[in-house]
């Protein structure tokens, strides 16, 4: 909830921000910013109980598909996905 509902965007350069990871550099900046309404915790609500409602359904229709904990340095996550889908090519028996 914390890293989707800090999310704020500079309307002057697009500019992307999060309050608590990575905030505005100047006050200037940091009173301009605006946040997307999709980012208000109530509207953050509704898609986490949409998407815990539908889970289940994902996953079993989708039975390859593979858990990736995003919340980790940026290489390791590329790290994980690369690994999980470079499979090596069937090869034909003569």
């Amino acid at each position: 909830m914390e890293r989707l509902s800090q999310r704020r965007t500079d309307p002057v350069t697009g500019q992307r921000y999060h309050t608590t990871f990575r905030p505005a550099p100047t006050p200037e900046i940091q009173a301009r910013l605006r946040q997307n309404p999709r980012d208000q915790e109530e509207n953050i609500d509704k898609r986490l109980e949409t998407y815990y409602r539908n889970v289940k359904d994902l996953e079993d229709f989708y039975e390859d598909a593979f858990y990736v904990n995003a919340d980790q340095d940026p290489y390791v996550v590329f790290e994980f996905i690369e690994s999980c889908i470079i499979k090596p090519l069937p090869c034909r028996k003569f």
